[in-house]
């Protein structure tokens, strides 16, 4: 998750803007069309899955007191949780 944050920040710094929701975290290694300033790729690697093998969940604007909220929801997949199965984020 730090390094996601990393690269949106850096994303940030040369587009002005973060990438929008539709355009989602694949903007840190594809210019999203029509954008001018892009100078990516912002990560060495395809955007990686959570340690469970899941898609991390990009949502911009945050609702956690962050401009955008990055997060896991852990090892059920699912919102909330305890344990392994607690949400991480960000935040």
């Amino acid at each position: 998750i730090d390094a996601l944050d990393k690269a949106l920040e850096q994303y940030r710094i040369d587009m002005g803007h973060l990438p929008s929701a539709s355009q989602g975290l694949e903007a840190l290694n594809v210019a999203p069309q029509g954008e001018t300033g892009w100078s990516g790729p912002y990560l060495k690697k395809a955007v990686p899955l959570d340690p469970w093998g899941n898609a991390y969940v990009y949502a911009v604007p945050g609702t956690h007191g962050n401009d955008f909220d990055l997060f896991s929801f852990g090892k059920d997949g699912r919102e909330g949780g305890k344990g392994e199965d607690a949400d991480i984020g960000n935040w």
